[in-house]
């Protein structure tokens, strides 16, 4: 069977090397727009009828397509996983983007907003720049391990000291929990569970000196945290303290207009 070029879903120029992730792609398309056997979705996306059958299985596999006998496919819990993190994450950043621009002229530091990614640490949703001539070496969408940043330790606060030794030995195997044994980091978290903020105190990047704290839904669960980040030129012990409330109180705006109850 020869494969179609004239199909109703949307079509580009493929590289090669890319071409089986396009058509699990297009085999994922053909079925949110109604296919619901294999050969509805070959002839719908001009993939032929084998590779569709392969490709199909191993979506099923992964969870991004359900299959069901004499009812066919639809698509897969991790594609409903995966789109309610993408609207939560969406809804957090449009919330958050002008108190977080507040924040970042308030302090002139950079200011982010992160979220927590179980695989790969924490996510940064969101950063505003600041207006000190400092470089600060992270971007949206980038990734950072929890252990030694603010933002990710203010992601696991709530978790307590079985998780957070699991999270700490997890990223130690990798090199990424930072310069503090696992003794003085648990130490730590304590005691930035109790006071509802976080420090990073270079632990990430020599010099760098961050404060976060968690933001909260309505449910009253973490589902973000905020933090300012500047150099230690700028922020001694003093100053990160006077920075605490101010970050604070951004994430409690920023929670309230989640819905949950003020504090």
């Amino acid at each position: 069977m020869t494969e179609k070029p004239d199909t109703k879903t949307a079509k580009i120029a493929k590289p090669l090397a890319s071409q089986t992730l396009f058509r699990g792609l297009d085999v994922v398309s053909a079925v949110a727009e109604g296919c619901r056997s294999v050969k509805d979705i070959s002839d719908r996306t001009g993939i032929a009828f084998s590779t569709t059958h392969r490709l199909a299985s191993a979506l099923v596999q992964i969870r991004y397509l359900h299959f069901e006998p004499r009812k066919g496919y639809r698509l897969g819990s991790r594609l409903v996983e995966l789109g309610f993190l993408a609207y939560r994450e969406s809804a957090i950043t449009t919330t958050a983007r002008p108190l977080l621009e507040e924040l970042a002229e308030q302090t002139q530091d950079t200011v982010h907003l992160a979220a927590l990614d179980e695989d790969e640490g924490i996510i940064y949703l969101d950063k505003i720049g600041g207006k000190r001539p400092i470089e600060v070496n992270t971007r949206i969408g980038g990734r950072k391990p929890v252990c030694c940043t603010s933002v990710g330790k203010a992601l696991i606060l709530d978790q307590g000291r079985a998780a957070w030794t699991k999270r700490y030995e997890q990223e130690a195997a990798k090199g990424l929990a930072g310069p503090l044994s696992l003794e003085q980091w648990l130490e730590a978290m304590a005691i930035y569970a109790a006071k509802g903020y976080t420090f990073d105190l270079g632990e990430n990047v020599d010099g760098i000196r961050c404060v976060g704290t968690p933001v909260r839904d309505a449910s009253g669960e973490i589902v973000a945290s905020i933090s300012v980040t500047s150099t230690d030129a700028y922020t001694d012990e003093a100053r990160m303290h006077e920075i605490i409330p101010l970050v604070q109180n951004v994430a409690r705006k920023i929670s309230m207009l989640l819905g949950a109850r003020s504090t």
